[in-house]
């Protein structure tokens, strides 16, 4: 009788293993987490996630890969995901452009914002800040919308591309303010930007990332932040808004989607560990430095809730730019 004990606690204990493997094997899949970025290395988009990445590797204990897929203003890498194993194994790290902007900016898109994607979080947003060329005479809002009128066609203003946030920025801006900046738009923030430093054009409107090394220079004058609350990293610098252009608030939203599909537990699992992540005091700093504003909640549901607002309301500054791409 010991003896047939034995045998059937050896052979539960041979099913108990293989099935504590198997979970551990689906908590990971076996394979790196891959995330997908779809936008080119080197922008702020692709700084942002590789420091988070860093984080996640640790509290997941599972490898995590960015996968920059560009193209298409973000919609190659969007559609990429949209169509993975929803398993929780390939995430878009999303912004404006794909989670909102595009729905309406493309004719045509391979996925819907909302019905394509389960959130996971709201990472946060990236304010944007209205530059000018030091030989524009104007030191705040008031006077660069003073000086507009009073010339009217003769100011411009640089975009990375039509349709872009940094166009559509401008689109509104005209719009709340009564200008008539003269939109230019290029290939790129960094050709942009160039042009602007070189006088070429009056004005843009970029990320805060992006802009501060061109601010400490000294090289191109900060006039006031896009959002409606100043920038941790501009904390000196006030918004447009508070300048006399009532209404103006133009960010890039960042935020983490799986495919449709992805079951609760794991959406649950990937949320806690990104919160986890945003509250360690080094990525905290990290990001802070970025640029980045921290999110109101970190609930999947507030980034559903915040997509939907944002694609009404991109929809609307798209419609009046006149921007329409294929």
């Amino acid at each position: 009788m010991k003896i047939a004990a034995i045998i059937l606690a050896t052979l539960l204990g041979a099913v108990t293993l293989p099935a504590a493997q198997a979970q551990q094997q689906d908590a990971t899949s076996g394979k790196p987490l891959s995330l997908v970025v779809p936008f080119s290395p080197g922008g702020p988009t692709d700084a942002m996630a590789r420091s988070i990445v860093n984080e996640l590797k640790d509290i997941l204990g599972q490898t995590v890969l960015v996968d920059n897929r560009a193209g298409a203003g973000g919609n190659i890498g969007a559609d990429y995901v949209a169509r993975a194993v929803p398993d929780g194994q390939t995430l878009l790290f999303g912004t404006s452009g794909p989670l909102a902007i595009n729905a309406s900016l493309y004719k045509k898109i391979s996925y819907d914002p909302l019905r394509s994607f389960t959130p996971i979080i709201n990472l946060g947003y990236l304010p944007n800040v209205l530059l000018v060329h030091p030989s524009i005479p104007a030191k705040n809002v008031q006077e660069l919308v003073n000086y507009s009128k009073a010339n009217p066609g003769k100011l411009t203003y640089a975009s990375s591309g039509n349709g872009a946030s940094s166009h559509l920025a401008g689109v509104m801006f005209n719009k709340l303010a009564g200008t008539d900046l003269q939109h230019i738009p290029y290939k790129g923030t960094g050709p942009a930007l160039n042009d602007l430093v070189g006088g070429h054009v009056s004005a843009a409107f970029t990320d805060v990332l992006t802009a501060l090394p061109f601010i400490k220079s000294g090289k191109l004058r900060v006039l006031g932040v896009t959002t409606t609350v100043p920038s941790r990293a501009l904390p000196d610098v006030p918004t447009v808004a508070s300048q006399g252009v009532s209404g103006f608030d133009v960010s890039v939203f960042f935020g983490i989607v799986a495919p449709a599909g992805t079951p609760p537990d794991v959406v649950a699992k990937l949320n806690r560990a990104f919160a986890t992540a945003l509250k360690r005091p080094e990525l905290a700093k990290t990001l802070a430095q970025q640029g980045l504003e921290m999110p109101s909640s970190t609930d999947p549901d507030n980034l559903r809730t915040f997509m939907a607002s944002e694609i009404v309301r991109w929809k609307d500054v798209v419609k009046s730019s006149g921007a329409q791409l294929d």
